[in-house]
């Protein structure tokens, strides 16, 4: 793999990642409710979750969600419930104030590592997304291992650094909106993800 193939798999995920998806929503609001550095804890399942998705692609999930429809339905019901859920407890937290600057109990550590991983799972478009993404930029006439790896790692820090970023915003508008603002960002990042939840269930493969 060249180095302008991978600037240009850089870009193309740059404008993908930026855009604020699932991931994206649940770092800032977690910034935003918990504090920075608990919510940092849910960022390396995000990008856990991105490696998993790279090997998974190259292992050919592609050509097995292709080949299945049952398979493809079931995680596109299930990313869908999942993304659903989520955004409905954010909407029902909308009503929790945050007095003083005091940040909301958190969750675990590990709860709030896994809770992004199966968030970034749940959206089975992304699979699709992926699957035909990156073997255009897989060249046949080199090993495929390592370029994956080159990939997975150009994913990971461009998510890395979205993530971190919209954290700190979030985190930088527990002071400036206070409880009010961030019960609106509760019910703003629901609703987000209610639509990307409806948007999943809506998806259909092309040509099906």
């Amino acid at each position: 793999m060249s180095l302008s193939a991978l600037m240009a798999f850089a870009l193309i995920m740059s404008a993908g990642i930026v855009t604020p998806g699932p991931t994206v929503l649940l770092a800032l609001n977690n910034a935003a409710r918990f504090g920075i550095r608990r919510a940092c804890w849910g960022i390396p399942g995000a990008a856990a979750a991105d490696v998993l998705l790279v090997a998974l692609v190259g292992l050919g999930l592609g050509v097995v969600l292709a080949a299945s429809e049952t398979l493809f339905v079931t995680l596109k019901w299930v990313g869908a419930a999942w993304l659903a859920y989520i955004g409905l407890r954010m909407l029902l937290s909308s009503d929790a104030a945050l007095s003083g600057g005091t940040e909301a109990t958190a969750p675990t550590r590990r709860l709030l590592f896994f809770k992004s991983f199966f968030v970034a799972m749940s959206n089975p478009k992304y699979y699709i997304f992926m699957t035909a993404l990156l073997p255009q930029f897989v060249s046949t006439a080199q090993p495929a291992l390592p370029q994956y790896a080159s990939l997975a790692a150009v994913i990971v820090s461009i998510d890395v650094a979205v993530m971190l970023g919209y954290a700190m915003l979030g985190k930088k508008s527990l002071h400036l909106l206070k409880a009010r603002g961030i019960r609106w960002m509760n019910r703003i990042s629901g609703s987000f993800l209610l639509v990307l939840a409806g948007s999943v269930a809506l998806y259909r493969k092309s040509g099906t």
